[in-house]
């Protein structure tokens, strides 16, 4: 395993440049394997500012502790030099965001020094092509207190023998919580504060030329609005599936189900009562 090193987050737009590259000069066909690399920022501290930014656009409230999936989010920006710097062997435009899984052991408080690294998981199966993960750890000092995994989907030509095929699981007893008006700009607003400027976000009209009706949420953004809706333990794990695209604007409810250790979220269409973003907390 190789490492490297940062002394601070590297900014995500620094890497778009290669990923419009990208578009140009294709990837040469071969054996598909993802680098055996990890990526570490030593030593930072949360920047209060734009932590109460992102609190205020997902929904959270601004106390004394960071919100685990914000961590999640700065992770993308290593993620991004990951797939730009090295030997990636997939598109980077046309992958899927289709899992996102976080774990937090305690509150994590603002004022703390923390080191944060991301590495490759491997590849594996899938219905409709091929997926890896993306692995994340937080440490104050020596002590893990955040951990993620970040799970992408290239889409490709497979065979039912080797597809992996996804169970079906019992309901919940879901009850309507609320009901959001996400607004038309709110992948902008969200954009401004994750780095993340995916053009299916942005506008319609560049949403359009990837072949959305509409821009959509950012899946980061609608599992954010979510655990900000439910009172979280002190130490959990939070794993959502992210369903069908969350189109700007739109009217959603959020529903929950609830038992003593564990509670199951949806966030669905209004109208259609068709399911955006499926997902579970559950305490440690």
């Amino acid at each position: 395993m190789n490492t490297r090193h940062f002394s601070q987050l590297p900014k995500a737009y620094l890497a778009y440049p290669k990923v419009i590259q990208g578009l140009v000069f294709k990837k040469p066909k071969g054996e598909r394997g993802l680098p055996k690399v990890e990526y570490v920022v030593d030593s930072f501290r949360i920047d209060q500012d734009h932590l109460n930014d992102y609190n205020q656009v997902c929904g959270f409230k601004s106390d004394d502790t960071i919100p685990a999936i914000y961590l999640a989010v700065l992770s993308q920006s290593l993620q991004m030099h990951m797939m730009t710097t090295e030997n990636f062997p997939f598109a980077i435009l046309g992958l899927v965001h289709i899992r996102n899984q976080i774990k937090q052991t305690r509150p994590i408080g603002v004022n703390e020094a923390l080191s944060l690294s991301c590495r490759f998981g491997d590849i594996q199966p899938h219905d409709k092509g091929l997926q890896f993960d993306f692995i994340t750890t937080v440490k104050v000092g020596a002590e893990t207190v955040m951990e993620g995994i970040t799970t992408y989907l290239s889409r490709q030509k497979t065979s039912s023998s080797t597809a992996e095929k996804t169970k079906e699981a019992q309901v919940p007893d879901y009850h309507v919580q609320d009901v959001w008006t996400v607004a038309e700009n709110t992948g902008r607003r969200y954009a401004k504060i994750s780095g993340d400027y995916n053009l299916i976000h942005i506008h319609a009209m560049t949403a359009k030329a990837f072949g959305f009706k509409q821009a959509i949420a950012h899946g980061m953004w609608s599992k954010a609005r979510a655990l900000a809706s439910i009172d979280l333990p002190s130490a959990y794990e939070a794993d959502v599936w992210f369903k069908l695209p969350l189109f700007l604007p739109s009217t959603v409810e959020f529903l929950t189900a609830s038992s003593p250790s564990e509670t199951d979220f949806l966030i669905r269409n209004q109208r259609s009562q068709k399911p955006h973003v499926s997902g579970q907390v559950k305490s440690l």
